[in-house]
């Protein structure tokens, strides 16, 4: 048995499109994800106790159930209620969804983190709830929640591989594929995981950079 690239080198256009698929898949899930997980985290802490306790559940059922169960639900459960989904818009409502419930999490211990004292001399002072969550809250929070929300990204990335199993055509659909009509496993799999080490590393480097950036625009305003 032999390490053969050429396998690879031949489908190089259909393992393109699927890594296309896939970093599609997790930057527009992971943007849906950190919008929704704010805005949840945001009716949590504002909304009163009753929407506290409904989305709190909500986010408890997501958290406590594997992903590959709620994509399941999603794609092949939608059509008792009417949502008949293709797997591109299943995978990514499934995957922001999931994201959004770990994204509130991180964003609302981010709020709790901000001193109380802050808020009370925003209400002092006569500003709104809106007006304290743009002017005090997101500035104070957003250096706190950077390196959580960079760690949940890199995951969501990866639950990416999981979409496969209801065919969205994504780039660990495409390998396997591939793997098995060549009988090139070892081939097509360490293709797969170069590549998402690769966009890790990429995600990580900029990461730092943006946190780096943040860091020096806080101490330059202080």
């Amino acid at each position: 048995m032999t390490f053969d690239i050429n396998v690879i080198r031949d489908q190089l256009p259909a393992i393109a499109s699927g890594a296309g698929v896939t970093v599609l898949i997790w930057v527009v899930g992971t943007i849906a994800a950190a919008v929704i997980g704010f805005f949840v985290a945001v009716g949590r802490r504002f909304g009163g106790f009753l929407l506290d306790k409904v989305l709190g559940f909500i986010v408890a059922v997501l958290r406590g159930t594997p992903f590959l169960i709620q994509i399941f639900l999603v794609y092949y459960g939608g059509p008792f209620i009417g949502l008949n989904l293709d797997p591109l818009p299943a995978g990514l409502i499934g995957i922001s969804i999931y994201g959004a419930a770990y994204y509130s999490e991180i964003f609302r211990s981010g709020f709790l983190a901000v001193p109380k004292g802050h808020i009370e001399a925003g209400e002092c002072v006569g500003l709104t709830q809106s007006q304290i969550i743009r002017r005090i809250l997101l500035p104070e929070m957003t250096m706190l929640v950077l390196p959580p929300s960079l760690n949940m990204a890199v995951l969501l990335m990866k639950e990416t591989a999981v979409l496969s199993i209801i065919t969205v055509p994504e780039l660990t659909a495409t390998l396997s594929a591939i793997g098995a009509q060549q009988y090139a496993f070892v081939e097509a799999l360490t293709v797969l995981a170069l590549f998402y080490w690769i966009l890790v590393e990429i995600t990580g480097r900029l990461g730092h950079l943006v946190e780096t950036k943040l860091t020096r625009f806080r101490f330059f305003n202080a």
